[in-house]
């Protein structure tokens, strides 16, 4: 009987290979505190921790605003003149289970 493909034999038993479609990339928590606002804005980009500081050393150069896109596609435009501070969080590996529900 042939094995089916993605699939991994270990002790006896099909296993799930880690290599599958669901298993999420690496990405890194962003965290932005806005001038004048009692909330932070938080999110994950896809982006590597130095292609995000470059994206706010860029806006603090000059530009208008800092852009940067989350892990679900969606722009997150502030305006430079409003930038408090901005926190890069290491990579991380996305988690698989129960709890990314």
């Amino acid at each position: 009987m042939p094995r089916p493909t993605g699939l991994i034999q270990a002790q006896g038993r099909p296993e799930y290979d880690c290599g599958s479609k669901d298993v999420k990339e690496m990405t890194v928590e962003i965290t932005i505190g806005v001038q004048n606002l009692p909330r932070e804005i938080n999110l994950e980009s896809d982006q590597t921790p130095d292609e995000v500081a470059a994206a706010v050393a860029a806006a603090l150069s000059g530009r208008p605003a800092l852009e940067l896109v989350d892990v679900r596609g969606r722009r997150v435009i502030v305006p430079t003149a409003s930038l408090g501070y901005v926190e890069i969080g290491s990579e991380t590996k996305g988690r698989v289970g129960f709890g990314n529900i």
